[in-house]
């Protein structure tokens, strides 16, 4: 009798359940549409009214030749610039700089960077037309000395 009673019990149940689906997609993105609602009323096209204008007006000018003929070249600026920053930390270690300037198609540039080491790396560059781009490398001795790990031999 309780077998029946518990297959019974069992049956309404699953009868009752119907059927389950999954539940809402869960996502750690977020997406956000700026769309407009979509209330299911279709699509309609908007009436549009027109009418023939009331005063016909006369042009305020004529056009004659153009100005100028456009030669499909764009004419800029010429370029000339000069930039320069540096950076000196003492809390974080941290020293560099960098100046360059540009006068027409030549370039001409250095940066320096203290290493951890000590050592300073400074950087000569120019960059043309003609050369390409060339840089020089020179870098000090170090002047901090690092000792050597010790290291825990068992």
């Amino acid at each position: 009798m309780f077998a029946k009673l518990t297959v019974l019990v069992a049956s309404l149940a699953t009868i009752q359940a119907g059927y389950l689906a999954h539940g809402p997609a869960i996502s750690s993105q977020s997406i956000v549409r700026h769309d407009g609602a979509d209330y299911g009323l279709g699509h309609f096209a908007a009436s549009a009214h027109y009418a023939a204008p009331l005063v016909h007006a006369a042009p305020l000018a004529h056009f004659g030749a153009p100005l100028e003929h456009y030669d499909g070249h764009d004419h800029y600026a010429y370029p000339k610039y000069d930039f320069a920053y540096s950076v000196a930390d003492p809390h974080s270690g941290d020293h560099k700089s960098q100046h360059e300037s540009r006068d027409g198609d030549s370039v001409h540039g250095s940066n320096s960077l203290v290493e951890p080491d000590g050592s300073v790396r400074k950087v000569d560059y120019t960059a043309d037309d003609h050369h390409g781009f060339n840089a020089v490398v020179h870098k000090s001795a170090p002047t901090i000395h690092l000792a050597p790990a010790y290291h825990h031999h068992y």
